[in-house]
C-alpha cells in the first residue's frame, strides 16, 4: 500500500527513497548486491536449469536444430544471458560429446553475467559482462529479463499514473511524480492503467535489453524464458515480489533478497521484431519442451521386469520431465523464440 504522493521530482537518495528501478539496480547488482553473493541464485531458488539435466539436454537439442539451419557457419555459439554460476552451459557441454554438435562443428560457449567468474568453471566457457557481437548460433536467456530492473507505476486517486518510490531500508512505498515521456507511451501501448490503485511494472528497460541482446546475433535464434503475461491479461496490481532461501518474501531492496517481476514478453517481441524482419513465437514451456522431446511419458510397465534398472532410470527421468512441464509450475513459463534470419530466412526450429 502506497502513501500519498510526494512533491519531490523523482527521488530523495539521502532519505533512502528511490524509484524502484534504481533501488533494484543497487539491491541486485551493487557492490554488496544479492546477485554478487558467493552462493549464487541456486542458493535461493530452483529454476528449470537446476530441476533436471533434461532441460540442458533440450537446450542442446535446440542448439543443434538451430545450427542445422546455418549450414555455412564453421562454428556455432551458445550465449547464456544471466548465466548465474554457469550451470546451464556446463550441463549443455556435458550433453555434447567433445563440445561438438552432432555434425562435428565445435560449439563456443559464452556466459554473460555481472557476477565474477566461478573458480571451478569449465575453462571452455567464456565469461563476460556483456554479450559478444557477431554471434551465429543460439542466444538463450533463462529467467534473465525478470531481473532487469524496472520502474513501478500506480494510479492515484485523481486517475494519474505516478512512479512508485520505495524506502530502501524497509520496503515502504509512496507515490512520486507523474509518469511521462517514453514510460507513459509504453504504458499506453502495452499496459494501460485505468483505475485508482492499479499498478504496473514499466517494461521498457526490458524491451531495450532484449533488443540489444538480439542485435548481437548475425544469424540464429534468440530465446527468452520467463514467467510472463500478455496484453489483455495483465495482472491488475503488478507482480513485483522478492525471494530468499526458497521462499517468497516482501521485495525489500536492501540486498537481502532477489527482486523480480513477471515479464511482458509480447512487448519485448513487438519492440524487437518491428521493422527488422525477425519472426517470433510465444509458447508455454510445456509445449516448447514437448517439441524438444521432453514429454514426461512413463516407461512401459513391462520394462520393470525385463530391465528394472533401466525402468527406474526412465521413471526418474519421466518425473523430472513432468516437473519441467507441469501446469501451475515450471511448465507455465513462456518461451519467446525470435529468429534472426540468414539469407534466405529459415523457419523457426522444431516446427
Amino acid at each position: 500500500m502506497t502513501n500519498e504522493p510526494t512533491n519531490q521530482a523523482t527521488d530523495d537518495p539521502a532519505a533512502g527513497w528511490l524509484p524502484w528501478r534504481q533501488a533494484t539496480e543497487r539491491a541486485l547488482y551493487g557492490p554488496d548486491g544479492f546477485y554478487r553473493r558467493p552462493e549464487g541464485p541456486a542458493g535461493h531458488f530452483r529454476t528449470s536449469v537446476h530441476a533436471s539435466p533434461l532441460y540442458a539436454s533440450a537446450v542442446a537439442r535446440l542448439l543443434a536444430e538451430t545450427a542445422e539451419s546455418l549450414p555455412g557457419a564453421s562454428g556455432i555459439m551458445l550465449v547464456d544471458m544471466g548465466a548465474g554460476r554457469g550451470e546451464l552451459l556446463t550441463a549443455v557441454l556435458a550433453a555434447l560429446p567433445g563440445g561438438r554438435l552432432p555434425d562435428g562443428r565445435p560449439v563456443r560457449a559464452c556466459a554473460v553475467e555481472r557476477a565474477g567468474r566461478p573458480e571451478e568453471l569449465d575453462p571452455r566457457i567464456d565469461w563476460v559482462e556483456r554479450p559478444p557481437t557477431g554471434v551465429t548460433g543460439l542466444l538463450f536467456a533463462n529467467e534473465w529479463l525478470d531481473n532487469v530492473p524496472v520502474d513501478v507505476a500506480e494510479v492515484d486517486e485523481a486517475g494519474v499514473a505516478r512512479y512508485v518510490l520505495v524506502h530502501r531500508p524497509d520496503g515502504e512505498e509512496r507515490l512520486g511524480e507523474p509518469v511521462t515521456g517514453a514510460d507513459a507511451e509504453w504504458l499506453d501501448r502495452w499496459w494501460p492503467l485505468m483505475e485508482p490503485g492499479a499498478r504496473a511494472e514499466i517494461g521498457r528497460p526490458r524491451d531495450e535489453a532484449w533488443a540489444a541482446a538480439v542485435a548481437t546475433l548475425d544469424a540464429g535464434l534468440a530465446v527468452a524464458v520467463d514467467y510472463a503475461h500478455r496484453a489483455g491479461a495483465r495482472p491488475p496490481f503488478g507482480t513485483l515480489t522478492g525471494f530468499r532461501a526458497g521462499r517468497e518474501v516482501p521485495p525489500i531492496p536492501d540486498g537481502s533478497c532477489d527482486i523480480t517481476a513477471h515479464v511482458a514478453l509480447d512487448a519485448c517481441a513487438g519492440a524487437t521484431s518491428a521493422g527488422t524482419g525477425t519472426g517470433f513465437e510465444l509458447v508455454p514451456q510445456r509445449e516448447a519442451l514437448h517439441r524438444l522431446g521432453v514429454t514426461g511419458d512413463r516407461p512401459p510397465l513391462a520394462m520393470a521386469s525385463s530391465d528394472p534398472v533401466a525402468y527406474l532410470r526412465a521413471l526418474s527421468s519421466a518425473g523430472e520431465a513432468a516437473e519441467l512441464t507441469a501446469r501451475g509450475g515450471l511448465g507455465d513459463f513462456t518461451w519467446l523464440l525470435q529468429r534472426v534470419p540468414a539469407d534466405p530466412p529459415p523457419p523457426l526450429p522444431f516446427r
